[in-house]
């Protein structure tokens, strides 16, 4: 489906002098990791289109690239798309453009909500996005193009890395199942895999420009394979990435517990560079509610796979997503939820209230739960896994680590003098360098024991003795990073540099830590 809608709002086509200074973007980002990386090509498409990133809240071209699995999504767009009216008028030649699921189902509905916006596109055109502001700027009017299927496979695009230590490769879109809360299914389409060749040329390339960790991502993850006829074809996968050197940590996201199959857990076990993490979906403890959303495991399954898993990866770290007051949910049932996170002992849960999505299966189911009834079971079950949570982490106590670091630091990281960084189990840990110590750069690696724990991270303030650097490669991309864009870090010191909106590629100079 293209259409072209015209737009009165939309601004008038800037001067084609060669000599006027490029053209800025920012790409903001609501929603999933496949929606990160889709930005990561949006963002590579407008910079090999010859745009560059805005260094402050100023943009040409702002791209929002939407969700549409929560029912606050389309206040958050439209409420930004508000914001920016103004802004817009007073700007002639800006452009918007929204993309992304809520792109996909809304289509001429964001148009016709806000005629100030240049260009909509959805998740099987990303690669157009380019194209459709140039319309519209020579036009004059409002570009919506939307397929019903890939028109190309989103990693053949140019890219532009949010990171340069860590990647994530995609290795299908899409998804076939039909689970009756979820949207998804009808606005990426049914399962489509790249070939394995493909997946680890992607890989390889990220690993020569320095990444030392990679995230497959599938809507699925682990029913790859199933276009082309191979049930093992993702375990193959991970152990094939065991084989690529210098690629030091290796995670993927999200499986299906139904597909979860023994393959996978040898795998990961047998894999060295596979980390000990998993997250694992529950939605609902309560069979009967598994059914209802057509989720086609049982809790008994669930558990036996947490098990297995914990058998062959005894410190694995294990998260997971929980909808609360699905449609028709009694207390019985969600006190089978409950039931179940306390046996599965999640280190870390993503939780979500229920919510009516249109186009849905359960937006039609009757017994539609009342917004208190939801909201004081939420409050439970956070309570419960925010207790578990902080249990698991008090068993790290003592523990010797490898932290990679990453760019952000922690809220605190002011007064606490304190960096940041994921351990091998994906934990946050927040870290002190001792007086004196080198300090490391986003990518390197730091070994430290854990000095104190809470429900959602933890602590180390290591002497000298007891704290390790060990510099890579990933350090090493980093610096370059720096230097192409704002110039040379000073030796020991990591320092801010202006990044594109939504993308932290700045790390505060370490603060000086007492003796």
């Amino acid at each position: 489906m293209s259409l072209t809608i015209p737009s009165p709002a939309s601004g008038i086509a800037p001067s084609a002098d060669p000599a006027a200074p490029p053209r800025t973007y920012q790409v903001r980002t609501f929603g999933c990791q496949m929606n990160v990386h889709d930005s990561e090509r949006m963002a590579g498409m407008l910079e090999d289109a010859g745009y560059v990133p805005a260094a402050g809240d100023h943009a040409d071209v702002v791209v929002f690239n939407t969700c549409a699995v929560r029912e606050n999504a389309d206040n958050k767009l439209y409420g930004n798309l508000g914001m920016l009216a103004p802004v817009k008028a007073a700007n002639p030649g800006m452009q918007i453009a929204v993309g992304g699921c809520l792109a996909q189902k809304d289509r001429e509905t964001i148009l016709k909500k806000a005629p100030w916006v240049d260009a909509v596109f959805g998740t099987h055109n990303v690669g157009a996005l380019p194209a459709l502001l140039d319309r519209a700027r020579h036009n004059n009017e409002a570009q919506l193009e939307i397929l019903e299927s890939l028109d190309v496979f989103p990693s053949t695009l140019p890219t532009k890395r949010d990171s340069v230590y860590s990647g994530w490769v995609s290795i299908s879109v899409g998804c076939n199942n039909t689970c009756t809360f979820c949207i998804v299914p009808a606005l990426r389409g049914k399962e489509k895999d790249r070939r394995p060749g493909d997946i680890l040329a992607e890989i390889q390339a990220l690993v020569d420009d320095g990444a030392i960790e990679v995230t497959l991502l599938g809507q699925n993850v682990n029913s790859y394979g199933v276009e082309f006829g191979d049930r093992q074809a993702f375990s193959k996968l991970l152990r094939a990435c065991g084989e690529i050197e210098g690629l030091e940590r290796v995670r993927f996201t999200s499986p299906h517990p139904a597909a979860f199959t023994d393959d996978v857990i040898e795998a990961m076990a047998e894999t060295p560079n596979v980390m000990p993490q998993l997250h694992m979906p529950l939605q609902s403890g309560s069979d009967k509610v598994l059914r209802d959303m057509k989720r086609s495991y049982r809790s008994t399954k669930f558990l036996g796979i947490l098990d297995k898993v914990r058998d062959r990866i005894p410190h694995a770290a294990i998260s997971t997503d929980i909808i609360v007051g699905f449609p028709g949910e009694t207390e019985e049932d969600f006190q089978a939820t409950l039931d179940v996170v306390e046996k599965s002992r999640f280190a870390t849960a993503f939780t979500f209230q229920y919510s009516k999505r249109p186009g849905t299966p359960a937006a039609d189911l009757p017994d539609q739960l009342p917004k208190a009834v939801v909201q004081e079971r939420f409050e439970r079950l956070t309570a419960l896994q925010d207790r578990i949570a902080a249990e698991e982490n008090a068993k790290q106590l003592g523990r010797r680590v490898e932290v990679m670091v990453t760019a952000q630091s922690g809220r605190k990281a002011g007064e606490t003098h304190r960096l940041s960084g994921r351990s091998q189990d994906q934990r946050l840990v927040h870290f002190s360098v001792p007086a004196g110590a080198p300090a490391p750069r986003p990518g390197d690696l730091v070994t430290v024991t854990i000095t104190e724990a809470a429900a959602f991270h933890l602590v180390a303030d290591p002497t000298a003795e007891d704290y390790s650097l060990r510099r890579s490669r990933a350090g090493d991309a980093w610096d370059r990073s720096q230097a192409d864009s704002c110039g040379a870090p000073a030796p020991g010191a990591a320092k801010n540099a202006a990044g594109r909106s939504g993308v932290s590629l700045g790390m505060p100079s370490l603060p000086v830590r007492s003796a």
